[in-house]
């Protein structure tokens, strides 16, 4: 593996350039952005080489990372499985991956294509958000590994190795309604607490005066790219909805307890959730212990 093209130069594809840079400082990195001013500042924050068309980088690539919204790499994906070298592969990094496997399962070239989800992350968006050890310690998902080749999962997995990450697989329908509750779910509601209070404040001035860590760490998801996540939700959109379905009734039972006074049942709810403590502070363990 030599020449490794990236096609999104934001957080996603930028931290995973700095980290294998870092680790091999003898490969080529070749960028691939529609937005003239990312490909500018990934070049000049060197998480790339060069610059070049989505076709010529293809071509020339042994590794291809796709770190861009999830409908244009089901619109891709196709194309670039038509042009790619032998020996190379295609890693996409999407947060849904039902519609994006479907959409290559009869492809000639699919044992070349590796459907690959890190979970990591940050709401900052753009290539001065890329970091350094982004990854390190977090999980990684592989869907459909069986339709990849060996060779194709050993790259895979020798890179996400590379960014400290573990790695679990998992079926594409299985990984979506996962995901649904445990980051989807999340995104919108940090998107409506944010719609709420936004509208809170034109009547009430000082809201946001009064705002402190607690809010700040809720709504911070709010500031993601809704070019990111307009088709992730969309992609997942039947998972998702059942997702908020539950989320919904729990916001209803808690506001008719709310509603009656019923201080023991509302106390009764929250206790119930505490039961996420021992959950949390697993997620903060695995991530502090070194990858496998």
């Amino acid at each position: 593996m030599k020449i490794v093209t990236i096609v999104g130069l934001g957080l996603i594809g930028g931290s995973i350039a700095k980290d294998l840079r870092k680790a091999d400082p003898s490969l080529t990195f070749i960028g691939v952005d529609k937005n003239v001013e990312n490909a500018r500042q990934a070049l000049e924050l060197n998480l790339v080489d060069s610059v070049l068309p989505i076709k010529e980088a293809v071509a020339a690539s042994d590794l291809v990372f796709l770190a861009i919204p999830v409908t244009a790499i089901r619109q891709l994906l196709p194309t670039l499985l038509d042009i790619i070298p032998p020996q190379a592969v295609i890693i996409d990094l999407g947060s849904t991956k039902s519609q994006l496997c479907k959409a290559v399962e009869e492809h000639q070239n699919r044992q070349q294509f590796v459907a690959a989800h890190p979970i990591a992350g940050t709401e900052n968006s753009g290539p001065a958000a890329a970091l350094e050890g982004l990854y390190q310690g977090k999980m990684n998902i592989i869907c459909e590994r069986e339709k990849s080749s060996d060779d194709a999962i050993e790259k895979a997995l020798q890179v996400f190795d590379t960014l400290g990450m573990n790695t679990i697989f998992m079926q594409p329908e299985d990984h979506d309604k996962q995901v649904a509750y445990i980051s989807h779910l999340s995104h919108v509601s940090s998107f409506l607490l944010g719609l709420t209070v936004l509208d809170a404040e034109k009547d009430e001035k000082n809201i946001f005066t009064l705002a402190g860590s607690g809010f700040a760490s809720t709504v911070r998801l709010a500031k993601s790219s809704p070019d990111m996540w307009a088709p992730i939700f969309e992609q997942n959109s039947q998972f998702l909805s059942q997702a908020l379905s539950e989320y919904i009734f729990y916001l209803q039972r808690f506001q008719q307890y709310l509603q009656s006074n019923d201080q023991e049942k509302l106390y009764d709810m929250m206790k119930q959730a505490n039961k996420i403590r021992p959950v949390l502070d697993g997620i903060t363990q695995a991530a502090e212990a070194p990858a496998k």
